[in-house]
Formats: C-alpha cells, sequence, structure tokens
C-alpha cells in the first residue's frame, strides 16, 4: 500500500498530526510505503518560506483579520469547490508528487491539501481515496470538499457538525485527533506535595509577554511551573534564568513527559494540544481563545467539564490559575470526565478504515465489486 500524507507546517498542528498518522500506520502496517509532504515546501519551495513566515506574523499580529476571514468563510456552509486561486502551481507539483509516489490513497491534514487534492481529482479524473483528517474539534467548512471519500474527526459533536452540514454519516469516522504513541503510554503521575505547572503556547509559542506574569508565577508558594516556548526564541532568552522557581524549555520532542507530570497545564485551546491532554489525563485551563477555531475548541473544554476557560486577562489572571491549581477537588473531577473521553476513544479505527479503502480498490481493480 502506497500512502501520501499532504501537510503544511501553520503553526506545528498540522505537521505534527502528519507525523503520528505516520507513527501509527507503520505500526499496524509494516508494509506500508509512506510519504509525508509539505506541500508548499515541495511545489513552491521559493516561497514557502516567505508564506509561514507572514503566517506567524498574522498570529502574532494580526488575529482580527485571520478571524474575519476565517467567519467569512463559515457563513457559506457550502463545501469548497470551484479552482483555488493561484493554484497551477500546486496542482503541478501535486501532479507530479502523485506521478513519482503513485499513492493508493492520499491522506490530508491540512484544509487546502484537501481542497488541492480534490480539484486534482476533477481535473485529472482520478479515483485516488482522499481521506480528510480534522485537526480541531470544529468542523469549519473549509475543511469540507467533494473530493474527500472520508473525514477522521475528533469527536460526536464534529460528526453531527458534518452530518448536519450535508456529509452522510458512513463518511465520518471518530478517531479522535491523532496524537503520538508517547501520549498513550501509563500514566504515572508524582504524589509530591509540590504542585506542578505545565505552561504551553504552542509551536509557535503564543504566550504572554507581561512580565508582571511570569513574576506572579514565580511567586506561588509550593509549585514548581515548566514553561515551554516552542519556537519562541525571544521570549525563551528573555525568561531563560530570570524568574526564580520557573523551568523554560524551548522547543522539545518530550512535552509528552512534562504534560504527565504535571497537575495543570495552561495553554491555548488548540485541538493537537487538547487531545494531548486528554491522553495525559491532564486537567486544562485555557488562555481566553482568540483565533475562530480555538474558540471552538474552548466550548468542548466547557461541554465535557475538562477544564476551564480564564476570563481574566494574562496581567490580572493569577487568582484564576490558584483556584483552579490548589483546588484538588476541581483537578480530581476533570481528570475523571477525561477519562471518560479517553476510554471511549476507538483505538483501531484508523487502521480499519485504511483496511477497508484497500479492499475496496482492490476490488474495483480485480473486478470483485461487479461480481
Amino acid at each position: 500500500m502506497n500512502i501520501l500524507i499532504l501537510t503544511g507546517r501553520f503553526g506545528m498542528g498540522h505537521y505534527s498530526v502528519a507525523k503520528t498518522l505516520v507513527q501509527e500506520i507503520e505500526k499496524n502496517i509494516p508494509e506500508a510505503h509512506i510519504e509525508t509532504q509539505d506541500i508548499f515546501t515541495y511545489t513552491t519551495p521559493f516561497i514557502a518560506k516567505t508564506v509561514y513566515s507572514a503566517y506567524t506574523l498574522l498570529m502574532n499580529k494580526g488575529s482580527k483579520i485571520y478571524n474575519f476571514f476565517y467567519k467569512k468563510i463559515e457563513t457559506t456552509k457550502k463545501p469548497t469547490s470551484g479552482p483555488i486561486s493561484f493554484s497551477l502551481p500546486y496542482l503541478l507539483g501535486l501532479d507530479n508528487l502523485i506521478r513519482k509516489n503513485q499513492p493508493d490513497l492520499i491522506i490530508s491534514t491540512l484544509p487546502f491539501c484537501s481542497q488541492l487534492v480534490s480539484e486534482y481529482k476533477e481535473k485529472y479524473h482520478s479515483n485516488i481515496p482522499l481521506i480528510t483528517c480534522i485537526t480541531d474539534v470544529s468542523s469549519h467548512v473549509e475543511w469540507i470538499t467533494p473530493g474527500t471519500n472520508t473525514y477522521l474527526v475528533a469527536s460526536t459533536m464534529t460528526k453531527q457538525e458534518l452530518i448536519h452540514q450535508g456529509i452522510p454519516a458512513e463518511r465520518i469516522i471518530i478517531t479522535g485527533i491523532p496524537v503520538r504513541e508517547q501520549f498513550k503510554q501509563p500514566i504515572a503521575k508524582s504524589h509530591s506535595a509540590e504542585k506542578h505547572l505545565l505552561i504551553m503556547g504552542g509551536g509557535l509559542g503564543l504566550l504572554p509577554k507581561q512580565d508582571k506574569f511570569y513574576q506572579q508565577l514565580s511567586n506561588l508558594p509550593g509549585v514548581h511551573t515548566t514553561i515551554i516556548t516552542g519556537n519562541n526564541l525571544a521570549l525563551y532568552n528573555r525568561l531563560y534564568n530570570r524568574f526564580p522557581d520557573l523551568e523554560v524549555i524551548s522547543f522539545t520532542d518530550q512535552v509528552y513527559r512534562y504534560m504527565q507530570e504535571a497537575d495543570l497545564i495552561i495553554t491555548k485551546p488548540g485541538g493537537i494540544t487538547l487531545f494531548e491532554t486528554i491522553h495525559s489525563e491532564l486537567p486544562i485551563l485555557a488562555f481566553a481563545p482568540f483565533l475562530a477555531q480555538e474558540q471552538e475548541n474552548a466550548a468542548f473544554i466547557r461541554k465535557y467539564k475538562i477544564g476551564r476557560i480564564m476570563q481574566s486577562t494574562p496581567s490580572n489572571c493569577i487568582e484564576e490559575i490558584m483556584s483552579a491549581l490548589y483546588d484538588d477537588k476541581f483537578l480530581a473531577t476533570c481528570q475523571e470526565n477525561i477519562r471518560y473521553i479517553k476510554n471511549n476513544l476507538p483505538t483501531d479505527a484508523l487502521i480499519h478504515t485504511l483496511n477497508q479503502i484497500t479492499r475496496q480498490e482492490t476490488q474495483k481493480t480485480t473486478g470483485g465489486a461487479c461480481a
């Protein structure tokens, strides 16, 4: 089985899910040949760096602009169809990639990739099965494309939203948002009297800038705080060794270890981070979301009572942090709700789906479907 996984590096979430899918498929289908490609780096390497730098700037400085267009697209409530603007280099690049790899199926972890493959299938009269893996709990219309054969979604809530938008239920598979195997290992929480607080800002390290926030964290009694700044080197350099009792770490592939050791995480409510905390059985205190899709993730946190959303600004939120971190009953209730979600996540839905698609394609090739 040849599998092509398409993704992009907007933040690190989409790319992280792509790597997780590779890990899971290799574990369960060792004979599979998997090719993972960043669609922008592969098709337009001369502008990919600029595209990603512009995205980072937009997230840091122009979130209101991002939300405006995100919500504007959502109001159409129609699956993406028709040509993608300026798509010719991407179509030609994708055609070259497909000819080179001869995939039996394609998996997309980025809306743009699903849109691009959908247009490719229409223009090149291709029947390559396309699986779209939605990396948030929301089902924004940009994920919905006429060329997608199967959707992998986070929860029953996401599935119901897609059904409401006209997607047949049999084409929607609940998998949870894929997380790396390390997050699925048995939990061994320490029973230290000292509280462990973990603070993350995603791959871009979108964390508060105010010194007051970090000084107040440093003053919390009986608390060891770890701050992961991701790719935000400016913040790392500013905080490292500056405040007592704050352990500051830049980008790391050991996030699973820090999550398993923590009693509470403070972070932005990204979809991948949300499911990493679920597998780590870690209550979440989320910064008030400023991106539209993160508002949907925040609604998920509230609905399933696995944490809280902070109402205060970072410079004035220390009371909310203390209220959650020192409340053992709240933390225990969150953990109980998290375990319920975790224990009800399908464990083999992805592999079952891949095997089913492979059988169907084999039947088409051999004529067995018409027998």
